[in-house]
């Protein structure tokens, strides 16, 4: 198995290899071929094949302030679970929590003051707040980030048309992580890595409609994911906690 895959990254790459030179190096910024945009047509659905992934997504945002939301995703039942981090260079601590999220609903949890808060609420019980995903638009960021996160992987394959006719280019090949990587990008500034060892969506990126933040997610160890979402009795509706919601940001 250990010599199949090694023999099948040596293709890959040696095909990639191939793909940027026609008469001479292939030059940054020339239209994806059309093998390419059936490739490219096809890693959300190989992403939901595969059924999940570890992820890192990084969202910098306020000036020197980045989001980073690390965790697992199941894309075949569109649920993840990751920590939450925002950091600044302004000497302020880290801010850290626990989310659970689906395509509808997020729940956040060990967010310092919310065990204290909901015990004072009533429910000493509840260790998770649970509140709506934002809608479109107006959503908060992290919404916007985790709605990003599932929207990786879905079972039909993509129109591969849809590539050819709307600008996509080929941007040359690059290494993240330590795995070589072929990027594409469309006029509106997304960006597409795909593994050339394994022939995954290695990264997304895409600048948000409207705003100047751009959300990077990396995804890593394509397979199955068990995702446990909190169950009731260990959750609070947000809803009925507005108070407490609003103090903590949430």
């Amino acid at each position: 198995m250990a010599a199949r895959r090694l023999v099948a990254a040596a293709l890959v790459a040696a095909l990639l290899a191939a793909g940027c030179t026609t008469g001479g190096d292939r030059e940054a910024g020339a239209p994806v071929t059309a093998e390419e945009a059936d490739a490219l047509a096809r890693l959300l659905q190989r992403n939901h094949q595969r059924g999940g992934a570890g992820f890192v997504a990084t969202a910098p945002y306020a000036g020197d302030a980045v989001l980073t939301v690390t965790g697992d995703v199941d894309f075949r039942r569109s649920v993840g679970r990751a920590r939450v981090t925002t950091s600044l260079d302004d000497g302020r601590p880290e801010r850290s929590a626990e989310v659970a999220f689906t395509a509808d609903e997020v729940w956040v949890g060990e967010l310092p003051g919310l065990a204290e808060g909901l015990a004072e609420a009533g429910v000493p019980e509840a260790r998770w707040l649970r509140r709506p995903l934002g809608p479109d638009g107006t959503a908060p960021l992290l919404d916007v980030v985790l709605r990003v996160v599932l929207n990786l992987g879905r079972a039909p394959a993509d129109d591969p048309r849809s590539f050819l006719e709307r600008g996509w280019t080929w941007q040359g090949r690059r290494s993240i992580d330590s795995r070589l990587s072929a990027v594409f990008a469309d006029p509106r500034g997304r960006t597409v890595a795909v593994d050339a060892a394994e022939d995954l969506l290695l990264q997304y990126a895409a600048p948000l409609p409207g705003e100047t933040v751009e959300v990077t997610v990396t995804l890593t160890d394509h397979g199955r994911r068990s995702v446990v979402l909190p169950d009731g009795a260990s959750s609070a509706a947000a809803a009925d906690h507005p108070e407490l919601a609003a103090r903590l940001g949430l």
